[in-house]
């Protein structure tokens, strides 16, 4: 009987650590400040248009101009094709730089994040809806179509004059 009342309060507390655990989790997913700096980012990606990608292949640093960002389920997204060599390499080690310039502002961003494959295809979707120009190369339901979403993210803002400030999400 003293066995079974241990374990029942040992099991007690261990889901009542989970459940405030997962609670804790999904509060700061909707950290509104997260939410705020995720949306900055994404506005400044969207405002400059073309921001540079910085990928790792082998030993050898890798960057390319990239263009889409796009919110979706509280989480930015970039996409490429798969075929790619720049999906490989972030299918390889997901560890990617973006960095973009807004010249009307003299402010320039860096971001370090990770990146994960979103394989759903509702993600692929949205991605496309909101750069229609891609369809023509891309289905939301092709072996090619790659989304990814950035996790982790520091962003740093910087400019000649102004402290680099920084926010993560």
């Amino acid at each position: 009987m003293k066995t079974r009342i241990i374990f029942f309060l040992l099991f007690s507390l261990l889901t009542a650590t989970c459940f405030a655990s997962d609670r804790n989790e999904q509060q700061a997913e909707r950290n509104p400040q997260s939410e705020q700096a995720m949306q900055e980012v994404y506005e400044f990606l969207r405002t400059c248009g073309v921001y540079y990608l910085a990928t790792v292949d082998g030993d050898q640093p890798r960057v390319r101009p990239f263009g889409t960002a796009v919110i979706f389920q509280q989480n930015l997204y970039i996409q490429t094709g798969r075929k790619k060599n720049v999906a490989r390499q972030m299918l390889t080690n997901p560890k990617v730089e973006i960095c973009a310039y807004d010249p009307g502002k003299g402010v320039w961003l860096r971001i370090e994040a990770k990146v994960v494959a979103d394989e759903r295809l509702e993600a692929k979707q949205y991605v496309l809806d909101q750069y229609p120009q891609l369809k023509s190369m891309y289905k939301a339901d092709d072996e090619n179509t790659l989304v990814l979403y950035l996790k982790d993210v520091t962003a740093t803002f910087n400019t000649f004059t102004d402290p680099a400030r920084t926010v993560t999400f």
